[in-house]
């Protein structure tokens, strides 16, 4: 198959920029931007009272904005001299972005403070400064109507105005007086923030910073890849992916360039920045390292790609071909975003992207050194060029941490020459400058030019000449032995098994990680892989070949398969080879088909080998011929039934036989008198016996035909037991208590295993217990006595059941006599899973507060109706997954401690409630609208669907919404909320502020005044003497050549206040709808704060095209307070307004560019779509990338309960 006529049919067009080019630069026109702020100096302006808070409150709170790297303007000045206000003071209101105002006691007596005021709202008004009003111990209302304190001091200052004698003077104090008032009436009306001693300083101060990073999106500067010198690069992928998705096409781009220069870097912050706008994403990195090094690597990226766009499949695949039909069916459904970096090989793209067409508005970015694999689509080649390397250059002197190229903490002044040297001697390479400026962390100027001066007289290729340099400036011989250890045999492998391994080689682990980790020479991964640049690799692996380039038999490692199968056949291998490597598997990948039996003779001269691979490897011979020495022995798909007899495994600290034929690992005793009886007829003869008395890490997973595990009592420093997916395994020893060192057991899915042994309960060093599979339905898991057990996974374990609650009709009542007997739980547990248990609710205790250090709880797949009150009592939970529970109806009043919340569901939802309490934690929400009743639900602060007859008749008219009766007797039907169609009722949603509903009709309602012919209308809001409190827009859809089963894709809602620059672009939860009709009309009510629609303001509101569409109408109205009281007012729509992230509340999260808001809450949402769930427990170090943002249900300014009928 040839790729290019496949991406032919997805692009909408060809066409191909190089970075530097005039074409694209004459695309990407205007200022050069970077990852700060351009054209302001500072984040913040803090304008306070100094006698009443400069050495208190906001001195505190001047640390800690400086702590949390928000560049803050604090006047130094402790007495204010003169009226007006310092020129260098102006000067920093306008250069800062926003403005924190401490309104305390004493403020308005220093008219220095009210030019301040004057000043920062004028900003707010013309620039779109941001502004936070801190209340310190002060009521708004005084401030408003100038009593109290505040009152006082405007009268001393009108005194003083009436004292002046010269009447210019006092005219322009009278000015000043009457811009004060009004400032101070117009601060005291915006929302803010109120310190009355109700909550402490440092509490209040930490929820002030995390609002202001919010808002000005300063969090991701430490989230987002650094890209300095990148900007236009930066630019054009952003506008490519912009354009293309308003287009309603799917395209793809190819990012080329050489290795290093920063390809992935560039589509990984594209990706971090733009992932939530689509419905699902994927990341799959460094594709041609995986395929190259791991067995069946493609397979495993195609499974990750298809786990992160499509529901995980618990059956195992082993045919790739079955993969690519997933993936083309994954993606021909829903909008997606995928980066497929480091492609080499046509037969990856094959694999991973299909040949069939992908869903409309999809963007594929794909980054490779050879720009010919993808010709027929978008290509963007990385150059270096001269404007690069300027760029680069400002970069390294310009930004003051010097972040990116050269890192380091305490740096000279570096004399612009010397940098424009290591610029031009890398070539620009990021990979390199970054390496290289670790390299030369701390040392002073003269030590630069040296090493410069040395790298130059260097004959070989430049780039491979920095990155060895960083090699050879380690301090430790044991740095570099780890170093070339890990580049030839331990990438992608968890850290903790190689430093057991290397530590064992007698190599210091901790100092000699912690040197190539800050050096960035390896990083650890998601899962704690080792992850290491392929150049750095490959350069590591060039050290090794040094050694002897022409006779590698004569190298200290072997890690190349062809080579060592080359020297084991011919028996050349001598006494300096310590490691070698020989994977068969991998070399039929490679159309390697020469059969091959070692004879192993051929490791007897090898004495000082310690790390031995022989995967799939047929042997011949005597055991005894292995070397003894050896720390690591990794044989997948040994021959045998049984470990030989004769194999010198007493210096071994990991042993690996997975995927082997053994069916029996030591002497199996499952009865504990057995074991005792068996154990003293054996302790006579133990002297005779081989005891793998050093080995610390068994590995036997996916042994198909291994049934028993024991002669634990020969293992007395074993640490780690994983023997996942042994399908055949029935029994543990009870030998397994003299394991007394143990940490971890895994025995994931080893579905015949039906009782753990008892004596699993002295085990008191395990922390990670994983049965998630096991059929232990008939047993008690006893770990309560395991005082360090930290995290315990259970899963699908039949606990407690008879029946699998997958085989339990919808309508048929959960057992009520199940109870949580059968598990017994320590409290020092931190993480714990028991989902698909058929657990109901009222299985659990009352009472879960002894366990005091939980904080992840998994509950998924269980038929529980609410959530456990038990759950609400844990003190310290951070986590809950409660998915793919088909009778849950409610979640109410989750801990206030939650930070994650995951919610989807397979099943026909059932799901109608999830309340919070108003005191809750921002969340992360892995969630999606398909776990939702499609007729009826809500999401406290986030979306509210009730159909419209239910509403009351008292808030349909405070929206001015009259004269809907006729919608009594319409439904719609919304494909895409359901597994199958489904008709509904018509429907009020509720989401930011903004009322909507959607139903068949020709016309608009007869209280829309104003209308248009088109997609957009333009108005300026006339002067009233009441208060605009919302506007009503609607629009009216034709579809052209219509037919019954037509759905419209709802519009896009974009409204734009000229005035004020503002703009708010809603997207509707709902993708597509039909109304049985060819017409259709959306009817919307947005409801604003104080400030952002204001009479004579100049607004648009337009819609956007959708397909199929021949006639749009639009039309609107205003809504007025009609006199209400404000008391009247909040009880009709109090509620709403309680809601934080809603337009007048807290947009931050939504906020593109300045006063620009893009309202979709899939920017709250990880979609179940994108989390790949294998994965909710994978180590002690495990973490998460953060994909979304925080959600807060309710404004901490009014919170009010709400209970939905």
């Amino acid at each position: 198959m040839i790729v290019h006529s496949k991406f032919a049919q997805r692009s909408s067009s060809s066409f191909e920029f190089e970075e530097g080019s005039s074409s694209s630069s004459e695309l990407l026109e205007g200022p050069s931007s970077t990852s700060s702020t351009p054209g302001h100096t500072y984040d913040v302006f803090l304008s306070f009272r100094g006698e009443d808070t400069r050495h208190s409150f906001t001195d505190h709170l001047h640390k800690s904005l400086k702590a949390n790297l928000i560049e803050t303007f604090l006047d130094d000045e402790k007495i204010e001299t003169g009226e007006d206000l310092k020129p260098e003071l102006e000067t920093a209101i306008k250069a800062s972005r926003a403005s924190v105002i401490v309104l305390s006691n004493n403020y308005a007596t220093s008219t220095w403070c009210l030019n301040e005021l004057v000043l920062i709202l004028q900003q707010r008004k013309t620039s779109r400064h941001i502004v936070f009003p801190i209340f310190y111990h002060v009521a708004p209302t005084y401030i408003k109507k100038q009593e109290e304190s505040f009152g006082v001091a405007m009268a001393k200052h009108k005194q003083k105005m009436e004292a002046e004698t010269d009447a210019t003077k006092r005219s322009e104090f009278a000015q000043k007086i009457n811009l004060w008032k009004e400032a101070l009436t117009q601060v005291a009306g915006l929302k803010g923030e109120h310190l009355n001693g109700s909550r402490g300083e440092t509490e209040f101060i930490e929820e002030l910073i995390k609002d202001i990073s919010s808002r000005l999106r300063i969090t991701s500067r430490s989230v987002l890849p650094q890209l300095i010198g990148r900007d236009n690069s930066k630019k054009f992928v952003t506008s490519w992916l912009k354009d293309a998705a308003s287009s309603h096409t799917a395209d793809i781009l190819t990012i080329s360039g050489m290795a290093g220069i920063g390809k992935t870097t560039l589509a990984k912050y594209v990706h971090a920045f733009h992932s939530h706008e689509f419905d699902s994403s994927s990341f799959i990195e460094d594709i041609s390292g995986k395929c190259h090094n791991q067995y069946n690597g493609l397979l495993n990226l195609q499974k990750q790609l298809c786990d992160d766009i499509s529901k995980p499949n618990s059956i195992q695949v082993h045919d790739a071909s079955r993969y690519t039909s997933q993936i083309e069916k994954a993606v021909a459904c829903k909008k997606v975003f995928l980066v497929l970096d480091n492609i080499d090989h046509l037969d990856q793209l094959d694999a991973l992207l299909g040949s069939k067409a992908f869903h409309l508005g999809s963007k594929i970015i794909v980054t490779t050194e050879y720009k010919w694999l993808t010709k027929s689509c978008a290509l963007f080649k990385m150059n270096i060029n001269s404007k690069h390397k300027t760029l680069l250059l400002q970069g390294l002197h310009e930004t003051a941490s010097q972040q990116f190229c050269v890192i380091m903490h305490s740096c000279p002044t570096i004399p612009r020459k010397v940098s424009e040297t290591i610029v031009n001697y890398c070539q620009g390479n990021p990979m390199a400058l970054k390496v290289l400026g670790k390299s030369l962390h701390d040392q002073n100027v003269a030590y630069w030019k040296g090493r410069i001066q040395g790298l130059m007289k260097e004959k070989d290729y430049p780039l491979n000449n920095v990155l060895r340099m960083s090699f050879k400036s380690l301090p430790y011989d044991d740095d570099r032995e780890l170093f070339k250890h890990i580049a030839c045999f331990f990438v992608g492998m968890d850290r903790y098994v190689t430093e057991t391994i290397v530590n064992a080689c007698g190599i210091n682990t901790d100092i000699a990680f912690k040197d190539l980790i800050d050096r960035c020479l390896i990083s650890i991964g998601w899962n704690n892989e080792l992850v290491m640049h392929q150049l750095l690799q490959k350069m590591g692996r060039f050290e090794v070949r040094e050694e002897s380039p022409k006779k590698p038999w004569k190298q200290s490692r072997l890690w190349c398969h062809e080579e060592s199968l080359e020297v084991l056949k011919e028996k050349k291998a001598k006494e300096k080879v310590i490691g070698l490597a020989l994977d068969m598997k991998m070399l039929e990948q490679q159309k390697f088909r020469e059969t091959f039996v070692l004879k192993t003779d051929a490791l007897s001269k090898m004495h000082k080998m310690k790390l031995l691979q022989l995967n799939y490897v047929q042997i011949n011979g005597s055991y005894e011929d292995f070397p003894g020495q050896l720390r690591w022995l990794c044989m997948h798909g040994f021959p045998s039934n049984s470990i030989p007899q004769d194999l010198n495994m007493e210096n071994l600290v990991a042993l690996d036989m997975s995927y082997s034929k053994i069916k029996s690992f030591g002497i199996c005793n499952s009865n504990q008198q057995q074991f005792e009886s068996t154990q003293k007829l054996t302790e006579s003869s133990s002297k005779d016996k081989t005891l793998l008395r050093s080995l610390k890490i068994l590995k036997l997973n996916f042994c198909k035909e291994l049934q028993c595990l024991g002669s634990f009592d020969e293992l007395p420093s074993l640490e780690r037991l994983i023997a996942t997916n042994c399908t055949s395994l029935l029994e543990v020893c009870e030998s397994i208590k003299t394991c007394i060192e143990l940490v971890l057991i895994d025995l994931r899915y080893c579905e015949k295993l039906e009782k753990l042994p008892t004596a699993i309960d002295m085990l008191k060093k395990v922390k990670t217990l994983l049965l998630d599979g096991c059929s232990l339905s008939g047993s008690r898991i006893e770990t309560g006595n395991m005082d360090s057990l930290e995290m315990l996974k259970a899963n699908n374990t039949d606990i407690n059941t008879i029946t699998s609650s997958s085989t339990i009709p919808e309508a048929t009542p959960i057992p009520i006599n199940l109870d949580f007997t059968a598990i017994s739980i320590p409290k020092s547990l931190v993480k714990l899973s028991l989902a698909n248990n058929n657990l109901s609710t009222e299985s659990f205790p009352i009472d879960f507060s002894w366990l005091s250090k939980l904080e992840e709880l998994y509950l998924d797949d269980n038929p529980i109706i609410s959530l456990p009150n038990c759950v609400r009592s844990l003190p310290v939970l951070k986590k809950l997954g409660i998915s793919n529970c088909k009778r849950l109806m409610s979640i109410e009043h989750l801990p206030h401690t939650l930070r994650e919340l995951t919610l989807y569901s397979i099943y026909k939802p059932s799901l109608r409630k999830v309340v919070f309490l108003p005191e809750m934690s921002p969340l992360r929400l892995l969630i999606e609208w398909k776990s939702f009743a499609p007729s009826s639900f809500e999401f406290e602060g986030m979306i509210k669907v009730q159909p419209i007859v239910a509403v009351e008749e008292k808030l349909l008219s405070s929206l001015g919404w009259t004269k809907l009766d006729f919608l009594n007797k319409q439904c719609i039907e919304t494909p895409n909320l359901n597994r199958e169609s489904g008709k509904s009722e018509i429907q009020m949603y509720h989401q930011f502020g903004i009322f909507s509903t959607i139903y068949g009709a020709e016309d608009m309602p007869s209280w829309i005044t104003d209308i248009s012919q088109g997609q957009s209308i333009s108005f300026t809001i006339p002067s009233s003497s009441k208060n605009l409190t919302g506007l009503n827009f609607c629009c009216v859809q034709h579809m052209f050549l219509f037919q019954e089963d037509d759905f419209f894709y709802l519009p896009m809602m974009i409204i734009t206040n000229k005035t004020k620059s503002y703009t708010w672009m809603y997207q509707h939860y709902i993708d597509k709808v039909s109304v049985g009709g060819e017409f259709l009309v959306l009817l919307s009510h947005w409801m604003f704060g104080k400030n952002e629609m204001e009479d004579g303001d100049e607004v648009t509101v337009t819609v956007t095209e959708e397909p199929g569409q021949t006639r749009v109408e639009c039309g609107v109205s205003f809504v007025y307070d009609n006199g209400k009281t404000d008391e009247e007012e909040e009880n009709v729509l109090g509620y709403y307004k309680s809601w934080n992230h809603i337009i007048g509340g807290d947009l931050s999260p939504f906020e593109t560019t300045k006063g620009e808001y893009i309202l979709n809450t899939r920017r709250f949402m990880m979609h179940a779509d994108e989390v790949n769930y294998d994965h909710q427990f994978v180590g002690e170090d495990s973490s998460f990338k953060e994909r979304n943002v925080w959600f807060r249900a309710l404004s901490q300014r009014k919170s009010h309960s709400h209970i939905l009928d």
